[in-house]
């Protein structure tokens, strides 16, 4: 099985978990997550994972709450294990 997938959720979305995460699970102050994710994450961010999303086969837009791209995945990746599994190809 072979799917390059990239999910894609919004710069305010990804500060606001990784803000919530580091403080509530990993006893981070509010302005070190802030300053890291400024200075490092973002622009790392930009540079290599942004870019990578044209090698991508499926782009999933609004990140884990876009349920119909979950479905279609959940299903495609089914039926791909199961062509795999039996040795058919629907």
């Amino acid at each position: 099985m072979d799917i390059k997938v990239y999910v894609d959720t919004d710069d305010d979305i990804r500060i606001i978990r990784r803000i919530k995460r580091d403080i509530e699970e990993r006893g981070r102050t509010l302005n070190s997550v802030i300053e890291q994710y400024l200075t490092v994450v973002k622009p790392m961010h930009h540079q290599f994972v942004e870019p990578s999303k044209k090698y991508a086969d499926i782009i999933i837009p609004e990140g884990g709450t876009n349920q119909v791209a979950i479905d279609l995945m959940t299903t495609k990746i089914r039926s791909i294990l199961v062509e795999e599994l039996t040795g058919t190809n629907n």
